[in-house]
């Protein structure tokens, strides 16, 4: 943990575009803050930051990590989101021996995932951007999504896919359809098969 402008400072993730960190004020409440990393944000972090804020009020803290305000943080674009102590499970993924998890908590987990995606959807969203950086753990293994600014609505007609050129998620956990490769929309199965791939 570093000290940063009156309150603590602890990264819980860092892919290059973003960092997610939990901060401390000397009252020892605390958000997590996700920022970019670049000086000169993309005009498309700044714009998943505000689509992900946009939805705070369909996103709901027994399963999200629910955005509470957008910022400027040293020039750049802050997201504040609520905070209930939970870690991300890239990070609890690389501390598990040879990177896979008891099969108990694997259960455990895979049920919370589940029930926090049907959620998502119960709302009416998919969110497409599903991957282990994008779970938080808390010590009873209770789980919070976050990463919703690429998030979309269901509706009654499917979802397009993005041209080709056009990839935004995570490729290594996006779903075939996703990418813009195949000629079929986006639904709620995408994120299924994302669940899939992220334990």
């Amino acid at each position: 943990m570093t000290r940063h402008s009156g309150y603590l400072l602890e990264v819980l993730r860092s892919d290059g575009e973003l960092t997610l960190s939990r901060r401390r004020n000397a009252g020892e409440t605390s958000v997590l803050a996700l920022t970019t990393t670049g000086r000169v944000p993309a005009p498309q972090i700044g714009e998943r930051m505000a689509r992900e804020f946009a939805l705070a009020a369909e996103l709901d803290s027994a399963w999200a990590a629910r955005p509470i305000a957008l910022t400027r943080d040293d020039g750049q674009p802050t997201l504040l989101l609520e905070d209930f102590g939970g870690e991300p499970l890239d990070r609890i993924l690389e501390g598990a021996p040879r990177k896979r998890l008891e099969l108990t908590r694997f259960l455990q987990l895979a049920g919370e995932l589940a029930g926090a995606l049907g959620q998502v959807h119960r709302r009416g969203l998919v969110h497409k951007d599903l991957k282990p950086a994008n779970v938080l753990v808390d010590e009873a293994g209770h789980v919070r999504l976050t990463g919703f600014g690429i998030a979309a609505r269901l509706s009654g007609e499917r979802q397009a896919p993005e041209p080709p050129e056009v990839i935004a998620g995570t490729f290594a956990y996006m779903a075939p359809e996703q990418t813009g490769r195949m000629n079929r929309s986006i639904d709620a199965r995408s994120d299924l098969y994302a669940l899939g791939e992220t334990l």
